[in-house]
Formats: structure tokens, sequence, C-alpha cells
């Protein structure tokens, strides 16, 4: 069981992937992504127990410190966020859709943690990813009053931080619009 999710954003290659060898053989944790994200960056996402991703959180920010760009260590993280992070998408028909963008990836998973706890929605999908330039984003659905507060706690969260990039509720969506929800890839066609 993973009660705990941990970020590291590394603007080296070289030392993100030391970092990575030294978290996995500090404690038993997961790694869900370890690979380079737009502008230039290493990042390593991995869950694990709270006082081992705690060990091993703490063990690469020490030793790699001149290079980390930011991090965070969510402790007691909603179950949703990790099992996003890991793919999982619900597609069941939407009565209002909430999208948060935010310009960092770290930010925008303590906002997706907060919204997620504030409010009675369920996410639908995060994405960080290739093509975001540095950004993620993610959605949650509910009832339409759920969703703007789910939505407003993210925000919140976001602007803080000073990292709001954009919202959008989006009440009683088409169904044709939902299928483009979280697509993978721009452009991707078929499994090139």
């Amino acid at each position: 069981m993973s009660d705990a999710l941990a970020l590291l954003a590394y603007d080296s290659v070289a030392t993100g992937l030391s970092a990575l060898d030294a978290l996995v053989k500090e404690a038993p944790v997961t790694v869900l992504e370890a690979n380079l994200v737009e502008p230039g960056r290493f990042l390593i996402l991995f869950v694990g127990g709270v006082a081992e991703a705690e060990a091993s959180h703490r063990v690469a920010t020490e030793r790699h410190s001149e290079a980390l760009l930011s991090e965070i260590f969510l402790p007691m993280v909603h179950p949703a966020l990790i099992a996003g992070l890991g793919g999982e998408e619900d597609r069941s028909p939407p009565d209002t859709l909430g999208v948060v963008e935010g310009t960092t990836v770290a930010h925008t998973l303590v906002a997706a943690d907060r919204a997620l706890k504030d409010a009675a929605v369920r996410l639908v999908g995060i994405r960080v990813a290739v093509g975001l330039g540095g950004r993620a984003f993610f959605v949650v659905q509910g009832e339409q009053h759920d969703v703007e507060a789910s939505v407003a706690a993210g925000s919140a969260v976001l602007e803080a931080a000073g990292t709001l990039h954009r919202t959008e509720v989006i009440a009683r969506p088409h169904a044709e619009m939902v299928p483009w929800l979280l697509r993978t890839a721009p452009f991707k066609l078929g499994d090139q």
C-alpha cells in the first residue's frame, strides 16, 4: 500500500539518474516515472509507505541538492492521485468536469491532492507528460457544486505558489467532447 507520494525534479539527467539510484537503494519504494520532461528537467516520481518514501526523498534531496529544481513529499496522499498517475482513468459519463492546469508538475500534484480531498469528486485523470512544456493538469468530475469547490481548492494551492495557469468548469459536457479528454499525445495515430 502506498501512503506517500514524492517528486524530485533535477536540472540534469546525470544527476537525476544518480539520485534515482540513491533513492531506490535507500528504501523499498515504487518508481512511477523517471524521465526527461520539458524544459530539460529530469523528473522522478515515486510512492511508498510514509517512512520509506520519506527516507528515499531525504537521501535524494540531500545528496543532490545542487541540481534540485523542485520537490514535493505528500504523506497520506489521496489514493485516487496515485491511481491516476499510474494511468487509471474514470471515463464514466460526467455531470460536470473541472480542469486545473498548473505551470509546474510539483505544485499541480499538490493541487490535485487538495482538490480530491476537499470535495466529493472523482479524478478523471492527470497528465504529467512530454508536450506540456513543463506544465501538468488534472480533470475531476462530479456534481457541479462539488466540481466548483474542487477546482477552487486546487486553484488556491496553485495561486499561493504563483503557478496557476488556467482552470475551466464544464457543465454537462457534450458526449462528442468527452473522448478527447486526456489524450496521450497530440495527433497520435494508432500505435506509432
